[in-house]
């Protein structure tokens, strides 16, 4: 099953995002990838993976993900965030995060949850839409 995935990471958190998907980059490269801006380039600069870019996350990049998921275009969100730095765009990104939690989606806010999401996604083990849909 091809999965929509966006990956997005604050400044300090690109150098791991790149490393992220370059070790997930055979489990990355069936799959349709979406990302905020620099974090795209740098993805794509690094892997040579296809990644649909949006506007960076201070520019509304972060809301441009968050309307996928709202319209349920979006399987997995990976952000990695920098909790110890203050973000101008901050209630863009709690809006994100608080939309992932209405439509049940997967959210990895750090490498050790992104690894235990993308190593279910190498190993085909993504049903939980198909759970939540059979819910009387």
């Amino acid at each position: 099953m091809k999965l929509a995935i966006a990956l997005i990471a604050h400044d300090k958190m690109k150098d791991d995002m790149v490393q992220l998907t370059s070790s997930y980059q055979e489990v990355l490269k069936d799959h349709q990838l979406y990302a905020t801006g620099t974090t795209g380039q740098r993805i794509i600069e690094a892997t040579n993976l296809p990644v649909h870019r949006f506007k960076s996350g201070p520019l509304g990049g972060d809301q441009q993900i968050g309307g996928m998921v709202s319209n349920e275009e979006i399987d997995i969100v990976i952000f990695l965030r920098d909790p110890l730095t203050p973000q101008p765009h901050e209630p863009d990104i709690s809006a994100l995060l608080r939309l992932c939690d209405v439509y049940n989606i997967p959210l990895a806010t750090n490498i050790a949850t992104a690894e235990m999401l993308l190593s279910g996604v190498a190993e085909e083990k993504i049903d939980w839409r198909k759970l939540i849909r059979q819910r009387p």
